[in-house]
């Protein structure tokens, strides 16, 4: 599938402007880390946009959440290791390889960054800095919805705290005009 398919299928299913923008800074956070690991980027890209498709739909049944993407993005063609990173980024299934553990990572830190941005005058993700981004997860009332310990999976990655920010803080700020910051 071509990335703009994708992004028309996406639109699709999600309505909400907050998850449509998740779902895309996902995807560029997770071309990065396939630019960085050696990984496939447009598989990565398309996990990491379509990681959340069935979100609304799934909504009231947050058990099916994952699985009922699974089934749309199989009946759409795409590849086991993109379904598989779907299922994984929610323990659906166990993370398994760079991929399944990138998508749990940069699925919870988009909206660490996005907080982020949000609290500086400039409102703005360029803004930003990996040590920033870093001294506010050290604080447990701040973005409460970001999962530290799903963040922490950038150490399956083999990458440092400041690195895996580094890297998904430049992917997010290169689309920020699409988040809206």
């Amino acid at each position: 599938m071509e990335r703009e398919e994708a992004e028309k299928l996406l639109f699709e299913h999600l309505k909400s402007t907050n998850l449509r923008r998740h779902c895309l800074a996902t995807e560029a956070v997770m071309g990065a880390l396939a630019e960085r690991l050696g990984g496939d980027r447009k598989s990565w890209a398309l996990a990491g946009l379509l990681h959340d498709i069935d979100y609304e739909k799934t909504k009231d049944e947050p058990e099916k959440h994952g699985l009922v993407s699974a089934e749309i993005l199989k009946e759409k063609g795409l590849s086991e290791d993109v379904v598989n990173a779907v299922l994984a980024h929610n323990f659906r299934k166990e993370p398994q390889g760079l991929m399944e553990n990138a998508i749990v990572c940069a699925d919870a830190i988009t909206g660490m960054i996005v907080a982020s941005a949000l609290i500086r005058p400039e409102k703005k993700i360029s803004a930003l800095t990996a040590d920033f981004v870093a001294r506010k997860m050290k604080e447990p009332s701040f973005a409460r919805g970001a999962d530290r310990s799903k963040i922490a999976y950038y150490e399956k990655l083999g990458l440092t705290k400041e690195e895996f920010l580094e890297i998904a803080i430049k992917a997010m700020a290169q689309i920020a005009d699409r988040l809206g910051l």
